[in-house]
C-alpha cells in the first residue's frame, strides 16, 4: 500500500470550484478528516483548537491525532510515550469505540442515500461510484460538495473528498485536499497530477519495494512510468512491476465493490506493563470479549469464527483462531473461545504487552439457523438477553456500568 500521508497538500485550495472538469469522473473518495479526534471534538467543544490525540496508555500508540496535534509532528501510530513528549500541552483522549461506530454508521448512512454503490474501507473512508446517480443529483463535483455540505451540517464533522476517473487517483486527490477539501482531477490531467508526486504514494509501494525502485534511481511516479518494464521486473518481480506501471500511467480498473458485512471486528489492548499471570491476561481477554461482542451484536451480525492475539514483551506475536460449530452473537461464547485459545497455547511465565480478541466470517444475525435443543436453546435465549441488558445499560451509562466477571478456570 502506498503512503497517502507522502501526497503534498493543495496549496490552493480546490473545495469552492464547482466549475472543474469532471467528465467522466464518476468515481469519489471520502475521507473523514481526524475522525476520531474530530468526534471527541465535537462531543467536547472545549478541545477545539487544541493538539488532541485518540490514544492512550504508556505503551499505547496514538489512533488518531487532531490537525493541531499534527503540527507537532505526531500521527497515528506513533507510540504515545513520543507523542507527549513532543507536546508538552497535548490533550490525550481515550477511545470510544461505540462513538466511532455511530458516526461512521451515520455517515455511510449519507453515501448510501446518493448510491447504493459505496465500497468502505474503514470506518472513515469510502468509494463511491457515482455514474447512476447524476441524472437525480448532478455532476460528480456537485455531488462531492453536497455530501460535504450535508456531513458538516448534519454531524458537525469535516471530510476531504476526491474526485476522478479511477479509484487510485480519487484517493490520492481526496488526501491533496486534506483537510476539508473538494479536488476534481480532470482525465485530461491524470498524469499531470500523478507525475510529480512521491513513487511512495503508489499502492503496492512499502517499504522493502521502496527500496527496490530506488535503487534504480526511481523517485517519482514520472520516473517510473519513464522505467522499462523488464527493468522493473527484475527489481520487483512481474506482477507487481506490471501493477505499478499501469498505476503510474493512470490505469486503473477496479470497479467500486459494495459490500454491507465487515470482515473482521476486533478489539486489542497495549497494557502499560507486561502482564505476567494468566488471571490477568483472562482479564483483559474478557473485557476484549465484551467489546467485541457489543460491536457484533450492534452491526446485527453473528460470527462463525473467533480468534485472539497475543504479543510478547519481545514483540513476538502469535494468533490463534477457532471455527465455531454454530454462529454466534453471543459474549460468553466469544470470551469462553478466546480463553479456551489462549489456554490451548500452555505459555509458561508470559511475559505479555498486548491481548486481542477478533470475530470473522460473518452473516446477517437474522439469517442464522435457530438452536432448537430446548436446554441448550433457553440457555442461549438468556444469554441474548444478558447481553442485551448489558449492551443498554452500557450504552447509556458508559463502558464501565457493567463489568464481566473474570472467565473460570477450567
Amino acid at each position: 500500500m502506498g503512503r497517502s500521508a507522502d501526497v503534498p497538500r493543495s496549496v490552493v485550495r480546490a473545495d469552492a470550484d464547482h466549475t472543474a472538469d469532471d467528465s467522466g469522473c464518476t468515481l469519489l473518495h471520502v475521507d473523514m478528516d481526524a475522525f476520531f479526534a474530530s468526534v471527541e471534538i465535537r462531543r467536547n467543544p472545549q478541545l477545539r483548537g487544541r493538539p488532541v490525540v485518540v490514544g492512550g496508555g504508556v505503551r499505547g500508540v496514538v489512533a488518531a491525532a487532531s490537525y493541531e496535534a499534527r503540527r507537532y509532528g505526531i500521527r497515528s501510530a506513533m507510540p504515545m510515550s513520543q507523542a507527549v513528549r513532543l507536546c508538552r500541552d497535548l490533550v490525550v483522549v481515550p477511545p470510544d469505540r461505540a462513538a466511532y461506530a455511530a458516526a461512521s454508521a451515520a455517515v455511510m448512512a449519507m453515501l448510501r442515500d446518493v448510491t447504493p454503490l459505496v465500497e468502505p474501507l474503514s470506518l472513515d473512508e469510502a468509494f463511491l461510484d457515482v455514474a447512476g446517480a447524476v441524472r437525480l443529483h448532478g455532476r460528480p463535483v456537485q455531488i462531492a460538495a453536497g455530501l460535504r455540505a450535508r456531513v458538516a451540517n448534519e454531524l458537525g464533522l469535516t471530510c476531504s473528498v476526491g474526485v476522478a476517473s479511477t479509484k487510485f487517483v480519487a484517493k490520492l486527490a481526496s488526501a491533496r485536499c486534506k483537510p476539508d477539501g473538494l479536488l476534481v482531477v480532470p482525465v485530461a490531467g491524470v498524469l499531470d497530477f500523478l507525475h510529480p508526486l512521491p513513487v511512495t504514494v503508489l499502492w503496492g509501494v512499502g517499504a522493502r519495494t521502496a527500496e527496490a525502485v530506488h535503487r534504480l534511481g526511481v523517485r517519482t511516479v514520472a520516473d517510473l512510468a519513464d522505467t522499462p518494464l523488464d527493468t522493473l521486473q527484475r527489481a520487483v518481480g512481474l506482477s507487481t512491476a506490471a501493477h505499478l506501471s499501469d498505476l503510474a500511467r493512470g490505469i486503473d480498473e477496479r470497479a467500486v465493490e459494495p459490500h454491507d458485512l465487515e470482515k473482521s471486528i476486533s478489539a486489542e489492548h497495549t497494557t502499560d506493563v507486561d502482564l505476567v499471570d494468566d488471571a490477568q491476561v483472562r482479564a483483559q481477554l474478557v473485557e476484549l470479549s465484551a467489546e467485541v461482542g457489543r460491536r457484533v451484536r450492534a452491526r446485527g451480525l453473528a460470527a462463525r469464527t473467533v480468534g485472539i492475539k497475543i504479543r510478547f514483551a519481545d514483540f513476538s506475536t502469535i494468533t490463534r483462531v477457532r471455527t465455531l460449530a454454530s454462529w454466534t452473537e453471543s459474549t460468553s461464547v466469544i470470551r469462553d473461545t478466546a480463553v479456551d485459545l489462549y489456554r490451548s497455547v500452555g505459555l509458561d511465565r508470559p511475559r505479555i504487552r498486548l491481548v486481542g480478541v477478533k470475530c470473522e466470517n460473518f452473516k446477517p444475525a437474522a439469517e442464522t439457523p435457530e438452536q432448537l435443543t430446548l436446554d441448550a436453546g433457553a440457555a442461549a435465549a438468556d444469554r441474548a438477553a444478558a447481553d442485551r441488558v448489558v449492551d443498554a445499560a452500557r450504552e447509556r451509562f458508559g463502558p464501565g456500568a457493567v463489568q464481566y466477571g473474570t472467565a473460570r478456570r477450567s
